[in-house]
Order: C-alpha cells, then structure tokens, then sequence
C-alpha cells in the first residue's frame, strides 16, 4: 500500500504518522512497518545519551495499523473515525532504538456493538518489544 493509501485511510500526518508501509492485509489481519529514523523530535529528549523510542509511540504505531485495518470496515460511517476506548495488558518486552525498523502486527478479534477488539505485537528483527490488546470506537472527525 503507498503513502497516499495510508493518508486515505487515516487521519494521522507527519511527524505523527508512525506507519510506513502495509506489507500484508486481509479482512481480520495486518501487518505494517515503521522506521525510527532517529532524527524524530522525541530522541532529543527521550534519554538524550542513550535515546529509545517511547513506549507509548510504538503503541500509538500499532493502533494507527490497526485503524488502517479498520478503514474499509468503517468507510461507511461517514464523518466518523475509530478511536482507542481502553488498553489491556500491555507488557513491553525489548527497547526500539533509533535507525531499527519495526513489524506492526494488529488482528480484529471481535466487533461488539460498534467497539473493535484488536490485538498488536511490535517487534524489532526476532525481538518482541510489545504485546497488547486494544478497544476501538466510532467518534465524530474534527473538521
């Protein structure tokens, strides 16, 4: 998937767009990559002698897979865009540091009364780095 299909299936735009590229999709599945360039804002004060990438971003970079995932499902809700209603147990197993790449890995597990149920996993080469499940609801877009 380009970058123009990223950008058309979410709302995010640089600098906090954290998906590259789609490597693999189907209805229930996905697979996307990030680069952490190391030139992002956040190093320079994220543990500026020893910089990581935050937690919480590769997070954020899973559950923007995850609403790209989504896009085809909700495209038909107008005015509307998913947003995280919960996290659930999250354990972050190995640090991101600048320059490594990152697989996104989000699967759909259920959809109950308009809420996504999701699980992400995050890993560097053959390092898990995070694991966690998610929730997902309808809100309206900003203009």
């Amino acid at each position: 998937m380009s970058l123009e299909e990223i950008l058309a299936a979410i709302p995010h735009r640089p600098p906090f767009l954290l998906v590259d590229e789609i490597v693999e999709r189907d209805e229930q599945h996905i697979v996307c990559r990030k680069t952490f360039r190391g030139d992002e804002y956040f190093y320079a004060g994220h543990y500026p002698n020893y910089p990581l990438t935050p937690g919480v971003l590769l997070c954020e970079a899973a559950m923007q897979a995850g609403a790209i995932l989504l896009a085809p499902v909700v495209a038909s809700e107008v005015g509307k865009v998913p947003v995280v209603a919960r996290m659930n147990d999250v354990r972050f197993k190995n640090a991101v540091k600048p320059g490594e790449t990152v697989l996104l890995e989000v699967e759909l597990l259920d959809k109950v009364a308009g809420v996504f149920f999701m699980r992400a996993k995050v890993s560097c080469g053959e390092k898990l780095c995070v694991r966690f499940e998610f929730a997902c609801t309808m809100t309206d877009r900003l203009s």
